[in-house]
């Protein structure tokens, strides 16, 4: 079914005029209000999934056969790094999953046939226990646009692409396709939806979401998992899983892992809505979200959602009647107060049902053993959660068939559902601009092409693509993809098409038009969040794209531009460069479902029209207000049987929205312009971004170990052991920082790390500012005292490395540390955080003097 596709020019009052541009305001107001329901309370949902009385029956029957330790066995959720199958028939384990940037063996091009035999492995692991009960292990993967931690796999547009095509029949032909792709590597169940209605589109998880209309999210939420899940016994047929409970779209100022402030009312007619489609539809799963509610209207803060038992349990199980099983986020049960990664009994009371421990798993299992056995957790919340984990994989059929029984188990043309990808790219761009005639480009006509999105296929597919983040990617890691440049090149003759860098220098008269791709490269949770002191605007984080388009501009040819992004943007002076903008998103490994729209047919007519429509407002303002009138609102796409003109655009300057209280240097990946370096013996070298790799350096004489490890959430944190005398530090790429102003309001250089192997000699913590300038201070002292393996955060007042000799108004490197044999510890967080003096009571600069 087509959804509706109301086209409304918000502030792009230029085009229409005042009185037009306020009446079709207004017209969407309504029709947003008319989609949003007006419940007050939680109410049930009549599943299609129907509930089996001698089903039932066998589930109890079951249950009476288990011992305690299958039990919580069966509630543990490992990764496959951590436990190998002979540990999962040891342990009775009932799930295990590969986290972003895991593959069997550690192998990032894993065959699919690699795959099955490991998903047979686990399972007949988990079928020849020493117990009267065996039950079939569950695997759960992130295969969110796609299987998309496979190694040739089709890549689908992430979901704010599909929102915009306003297509639910198109939905559900995705969901089915993924579904076959995940058969083909023998595993049964599938961490999608996001069903996110993201109202802040600075949250880096806002191409996860749909759309910021509760309606969409609700249709598109039972279209997708009734294309995952068919009757649940299908060939091919998986597990879907609705994410995350709840709100996780509703943060304040769009923080990952925040806390969502709104009223009950919002949270369930705007953020739940999609769970009434995807529980409507029959999901079997649900995730618990990382983020917190204070119901500020009701006096109401229900805290961390893990632990939250008035929601999982009250509203989500009791009231809304899911009797699937509630499934945490990855050590999301450690951020719950008075728990840890391996213990939580509050989370498990409060109705989480598997537990995902990565890493921790054996202690998780006999901490939960211990808590039951006093009596902390009663042993009927622990036989309801494993009656609903029973009750999913009996429902399911995993009890009936092996993970290669499935017709699609081990073939790679499973894997691949090209046509409906490119479809779906076609449907999922929107045309914002289209002057003069640019496009549709024509046959014949010789075309430029620039921009890093050209030719890039991990800028195509955004994060949650073969690894977590999607930056560590390389086109060669996309076997079955083509680009957006190879399309121009196969709809328009690889003759009459140009890649370059960039249009600096390049001789006019060769070319008739100019196609510019640019835009956001890869991130995914954390690390694509834009802080809410830094503008929304494009070009402040990425200048390159708008010296692209300047040097484009200058050749005098008409410049379309491709517009890569995993959110709206404001780009006024991306659009006043344009002659045509397109906004094409994530729009995955089928790239020339671009140029499909861009490029006329043969006879000169357009072979596809601009289908898409915004499903997120377009900000006109660098610091954009919330509720303010956009450049564009949602139901906005123009196409070639209904065009529009869009006037020069004003252009707001603002450089930062606030003051800056943070410098973020490192979490997870570097914080531009920040890099991570090493050096030793007067040579250096850049850490680099792969996060599945553990190398030592120099490969001749090797002065440091350097991997990837999680200190606070999954591959946060550095590693680094080092073997002879060497320095591990960041350093500004681009200029240096002007730090005194932090300073004098207290801030203290931060960062968390755990002491694997404790240092013998000193460890010096040191800023710089260029050859011969800077200070440093011994941490030796304060790590002494650090119990290996235990997480601590350092806090250094910058003053401590100004008496030393630091210049704090050109700091190069603000962060260094300087260490020799047997030293090792995790780094991570490490910023420059204003008005934290006071809290440096691990490092005090008197203890130094």
């Amino acid at each position: 079914m087509k959804l509706s596709r109301l086209v409304v020019l918000g502030g792009a009052c230029l085009a229409i005029g005042l009185a037009g541009c306020e009446r079709q305001a207004a017209e969407t107001g309504q029709k947003q209000a008319e989609s949003v329901a007006t419940l007050a309370d939680w109410p049930h949902v009549d599943s299609a999934v129907a509930r089996d009385e001698q089903l039932e029956a066998r589930i109890k029957q079951m249950l009476s056969e288990m011992s305690l330790a299958q039990k919580i066995g069966q509630m543990t959720q490992a990764e496959i790094k951590t436990i190998t199958p002979e540990q999962v028939r040891e342990y009775y384990i009932g799930s295990v999953l590969n986290g972003g940037g895991s593959w069997p063996g550690m192998n990032k091009h894993a065959a699919v046939k690699d795959w099955l035999a490991l998903a047979d492995r686990y399972h007949d692991a988990s079928m020849n226990v020493d117990a009267k009960v065996k039950i079939p292990i569950i695997w759960g993967i992130d295969a969110v646009h796609g299987n998309s931690n496979v190694y040739g796999a089709t890549l689908f547009p992430h979901n704010v692409g599909l929102g915009a095509a306003h297509d639910a029949e198109l939905i559900g032909k995705i969901g089915e396709a993924t579904a076959q792709s995940t058969r083909a590597t023998g595993i049964g169940w599938v961490f999608a939806p996001t069903l996110a209605v993201a109202q802040n589109t600075r949250w880096g998880r806002s191409y996860e979401s749909f759309s910021s209309d509760p309606a969409l999210v609700k249709e598109y939420a039972s279209a997708y998992v009734k294309g995952l899940q068919g009757d649940l016994h299908g060939d091919g047929s998986v597990v879907a899983t609705a994410k995350h409970f709840i709100g996780d779209g509703a943060t304040d100022q769009g923080k990952d892992q925040g806390n969502a402030i709104v009223d009950k009312a919002t949270m369930i007619n705007v953020h739940g809505q999609g769970y009434y489609g995807a529980l409507a539809a029959g999901v079997q799963t649900v995730m618990a979200s990382y983020n917190s509610w204070d119901d500020v209207a009701a006096k109401v803060d229900y805290g961390k959602m893990h632990g939250a038992r008035a929601l999982l349990t009250e509203a989500l199980k009791d009231k809304m009647g899911f009797d699937g099983f509630v499934v945490s986020d990855w050590n999301g049960i450690g951020q719950v107060p008075g728990c840890s990664n391996a213990s939580c009994a509050k989370a498990i009371n409060a109705g989480i049902d598997m537990v995902m421990v990565p890493d921790d798993w054996k202690a998780f299992i006999a901490n939960t053993t211990r808590q039951v056995e006093s009596g902390e957790i009663p042993m009927s919340r622990i036989d309801d959660a494993v009656t609903r984990i029973l009750r999913v994989k009996l429902r399911a059929g995993l009890f009936e068939h092996k993970p290669s029984d499935s017709q699609y188990a081990g073939k790679e043309a499973a894997l691949q559902h090209r046509d409906l990808a490119r479809r779906a790219v076609r449907e999922s761009l929107v045309l914002l601009k289209n002057e003069g005639g640019a496009l549709p480009l024509k046959r014949g006509q010789r075309v430029l092409v620039v921009g890093k999105g050209a030719d890039s296929l991990p800028n195509q597919a955004g994060g949650w693509s073969l690894t977590w983040q999607g930056s560590d990617n390389a086109n060669a890691d996309y076997p079955n993809a083509d680009s957006i440049v190879a399309g121009f090149r196969e709809a328009l003759g690889a003759e009459n098409v140009t890649l370059l860098a960039s249009a600096e220098g390049a001789d006019a008269s060769q070319f008739d038009a100019v196609v510019a791709v640019i835009g956001e490269t890869p991130y995914a949770e954390m690390m694509g969040d834009i802080v809410p002191s830094d503008t929304v605007a494009h070009s402040r984080r990425f200048p390159e794209d708008l010296a692209t388009l300047q040097a484009a501009a200058k050749t005098g040819k008409p410049v379309i531009t491709v517009f890569l992004s995993g959110r709206p943007l404001y780009a006024n002076d991306l659009l006043n460069l344009s002659n045509a903008f397109v906004a094409a998103w994530l729009p995955g490994t089928e790239g020339k479902g671009v140029a499909d729209v861009l490029v006329a047919g043969a006879d000169g007519k357009p072979a596809h029209d601009f289908r898409g429509r915004l499903t997120f407002p377009w900000p006109n303002l660098a610091c954009p207000a919330p509720n303010k009138l956009a450049l564009f609102k949602p139901g906005y796409g123009l196409g070639y049987a209904n065009p529009g003109s869009v006037a020069q655009l004003p252009l707001d300057k603002a450089q930062a929205c606030g003051d800056s209280t943070t410098l973020a240097i490192f979490n997870l990946s570097d914080m531009a312009p920040f890099a991570l370096q090493l050096s030793a013996g007067g040579q250096e070298r850049a850490v680099g971004g792969d996060l599945n790799k553990t190398s030592e350096w120099p490969e001749a004489n090797p002065a440091l170990r350097v991997g990837t490890v999680q200190v606070n959430t999954q591959q946060d944190a550095k590693e680094v052991s080092w073997l002879r005398p060497a320095r591990f530090f960041a350093r500004n790429t681009v200029a240096r920082n002007n730090l005194t102003a932090m300073a004098a309001a207290g801030a203290t250089l931060q960062f968390d790390v755990v002491v694997k192997k404790p240092a013998k000699t000193p460890v010096l913590l040191g800023m710089g500012c260029g050859k011969d300038c800077g200070g440093a201070v011994d941490l030796g002292p304060a790590l002494a005292g650090f119990k290996p393996g235990e997480k601590h955060t350092i806090k250094a007042p910058l003053g401590c490395f100004a008496t030393k000799g630091a210049d704090l108004s050109a700091v190069e490197v603000p962060f260094s540390i300087e260490a020799d044999a047997p030293f090792s510890a995790a780094f991570t967080r490490i910023r420059i955080v204003s008005g934290t003096a006071g809290e440096a009571d691990v490092l005090k600069c008197a203890a130094q003097q």
